[in-house]
């Protein structure tokens, strides 16, 4: 199977007349935003607030990550309004950027640790890897399309991640040379759970990956690793992804 062609308020109580306002952080004297970007961080704070957290996502490092990382930069300028929108969007190839939700309810389930290495399967435009390398030591990430892959890399490079490193090729395969890894994601589902990734998983490690069929019922699972090499996974989401193509 080749890999993935992927493809989700504190109230300030005023005097006259009350406001809900979302929360952002104070800018310094000598910071400051264009309009744009003042309103995309706006919004970004209203997607993590009524969006994540009111959702049940409670780590807060996840939850800061996804205050930090402008998706508004991994869409497509005619998506940018919608950037922050409960929802997937396309990016083109057929593919989308995952519904924020989604992207911090995986997160979350990985535990990542900033000592962590991670394999993502299906870069897309890059966010979930933007996102993953605000909480770990290191990203690697996998994408079959070449356009795709190549345009991840540099947006990701432009906005400073370099802790990232992307790949063009099959993610079915996983990305031995780096491995073991202490956790890894899968943005696309399978038909099942691809056993190279188990492989090149940590004992004690955590993989979250959708599994099932394009036209059938897929589900979001854990695979956890135990030390002694044996496999648990636990179904935990119905969920509804692009699929990982390719290899039977």
């Amino acid at each position: 199977m080749r890999a993935c062609r992927i493809a989700g308020i504190l109230f300030v109580v005023c005097l006259l007349p009350m406001l809900s306002l979302v929360t952002v952080p104070a800018l310094s004297d000598t910071e400051e935003l264009d309009p744009e970007e003042q309103l995309q961080e706006e919004r970004r704070f209203r997607m993590v607030d009524t969006q994540i957290e009111a959702r049940g996502v409670r780590n807060i490092r996840v939850l800061e990550a996804m205050r930090e990382v402008p998706r508004h930069k991994f869409v497509q300028p005619r998506q940018l309004r919608a950037a922050y929108d409960d929802r997937p969007l396309p990016i083109g190839h057929g593919q989308t950027i995952s519904q924020p939700y989604i992207v911090a309810f995986m997160t979350e389930l990985l535990e990542p640790k900033p000592e962590h290495k991670v394999l993502e399967v299906g870069t897309g435009s890059g966010y979930q890897a933007a996102v993953l390398a605000e909480l770990v030591s290191k990203v690697y990430t996998i994408e079959i399309i070449k356009e795709l892959g190549e345009s991840a890399k540099e947006r990701l490079e432009k906005l400073g991640y370099e802790n990232v490193e992307v790949k063009i090729a099959d993610g079915y395969h996983g990305w031995e040379e780096h491995a073991p890894f202490d956790s890894i994601i899968v943005t696309c589902a399978a038909s099942h759970v691809p056993p190279p990734l188990i492989k090149q998983l940590k004992p004690g490690g955590k993989m979250c990956i959708p599994v099932g069929t394009v036209f059938g019922p897929q589900y979001l699972f854990v695979i956890v690793k135990q030390e002694d090499g044996s496999i648990k996974s636990k179904s935990v989401l119905p969920v509804r992804f692009v699929p990982l193509v390719g290899h039977d």
